[in-house]
């Protein structure tokens, strides 16, 4: 039926083996959610290096996270999807995630080419994460624990840009 039993001839391995099994279950459980991590980006000037799919741009972390996976959009052009992220690397080598002191970021991103560097943004555009109120609400249930209060009020910043109640 699915439950699990637990049995154990000392009370401090069953208590072990009871939480390494708690922890699994919550790894699992943030595994399975689509929470978007809030950031806010600004692209170096001149730092395109492939304009089409997949989009490969220098940016700087002005606020926030930026993960693998995060989708990013450009909130002045009627929120215009620029992909999800895909890689990041800081002094050519390979991160999962990047912070606003850690310099220069070379963001790889997934496109389907309805947004072209040059065409439809530019060094000027300001660049964020795409955030709603579902991803939002994983984030309080499932990753309360890696916020910073920084990410947090980068979460409400984004709020009123993207108009979530």
């Amino acid at each position: 039926m699915g439950v699990k039993i637990f049995t154990a001839n000392i009370i401090y391995h069953l208590f072990d083996e009871f939480t390494e099994y708690v922890k699994q279950c919550q790894e699992n459980r943030k595994a399975d959610t689509k929470a978007v991590f809030p950031c806010i980006l600004k692209m170096v000037p001149g730092a395109c290096f492939n304009r089409t799919d997949p989009i490969v741009i220098g940016v700087d972390v002005i606020e926030g996270v930026l993960k693998e996976g995060t989708p990013l959009c450009i909130p002045d052009r009627n929120s215009l999807k620029l992909g999800k992220v895909l890689s990041m690397e800081i002094n050519k080598k390979p991160v999962k995630q990047a912070r606003a002191n850690d310099g220069n970021v070379a963001v790889k991103i997934a496109n389907d080419g309805s947004a072209v560097y040059g065409r439809h943004f530019d060094d000027q555009s300001q660049i964020t994460s795409l955030l709603t109120r579902d991803t939002i609400d994983e984030l309080k249930q499932f990753f309360a624990d890696e916020m910073k209060r920084e990410d947090w009020m980068t979460v409400i910043k984004l709020k009123k840009i993207f108009n979530i109640v």
